[in-house]
């Protein structure tokens, strides 16, 4: 008992402390469709944040644990996924002449990284390396939510505030120094369904995408609750009334 009240105490005096703390730690909650016991992932939201992945943060980042093939969930038929890999080019070999070879993505591979390894990404980067995005919502407190509030979060430094040269202002990052610039605006892509392409839809669509990378399984792991629960309630209806039969003479 003693060490929880210190516990706590410690806790306390930290953020009276540090009230930075206490603000990057207060997150807006958005709404996401896959929360809950019944939700489930939107598959047009999922493609719409795949083709902000590929066309905005794909410069940069990579999505190293993703393979192509894998977007078949979103609905996109085998010829559909087989172009979509076969745009970018990844290394192969040896051939027969013991040589390394460059061929067109297929579908079993991994998503191609923008950078052949991490020492060109910051050279490009001003010495600043870019996170591989696959497992980004479940490598950070909030999850979802700490992407959304990332993507939205840039703004004016305020006027006692002193940002070095090349960093943004990030209310959401710890610290509130980045160096990504904004990566997204209003009409930043042209959505393929005719979705309106306002800064906040975009950041949804793939932060959407960005948790269904980390968490595929979602969708399969919520409906085989959904049914074990429905099991588990008939399983005790079939036993209570199994115990009212065998007991029903006894007074």
């Amino acid at each position: 008992m003693r060490k929880f009240l210190l516990s706590t105490l410690a806790a306390g005096l930290m953020v009276a402390a540090f009230p930075a703390l206490a603000e990057e730690a207060a997150l807006p909650h958005q709404p996401w469709p896959w929360l809950g016991v019944f939700g489930q992932y939107d598959k047009a939201q999922l493609k719409r944040g795949l083709q902000v992945f590929r066309e905005v943060c794909s410069n940069c980042h990579s999505l190293k644990l993703v393979a192509y093939r894998n977007i078949g969930y979103f609905g996109f038929t085998d010829d559909e996924i087989k172009d979509i890999a076969a745009e970018k080019q990844v290394q192969d070999g040896p051939n027969d002449q013991g040589d390394m070879f460059m061929r067109p993505a297929r579908p079993s591979d991994r998503f191609v990284p923008p950078f052949p390894n991490d020492q060109a990404a910051r050279v490009a980067n001003n010495g600043a390396l870019p996170p591989d995005l696959s497992l980004m919502t479940k490598a950070r407190p909030g999850g979802p939510d700490y992407v959304f509030a990332l993507l939205t979060g840039f703004t004016d430094p305020p006027k006692n505030f002193t940002l070095p040269d090349g960093m943004y202002y990030n209310e959401a990052f710890p610290g509130h120094q980045i160096s990504m610039p904004p990566p997204v605006a209003d009409d930043a892509v042209t959505y393929a369904d005719g979705t309106k392409a306002t800064k906040e839809q975009i950041v949804k669509d793939v932060t959407a995408f960005l948790n269904w990378s980390a968490e595929p399984e979602l969708d399969v792991r919520h409906s085989l609750g959904l049914k074990v629960m429905l099991f588990l309630f008939v399983l005790t209806a079939l036993l209570y009334a199994l115990k009212r039969k065998i007991w029903a003479d006894v007074h």
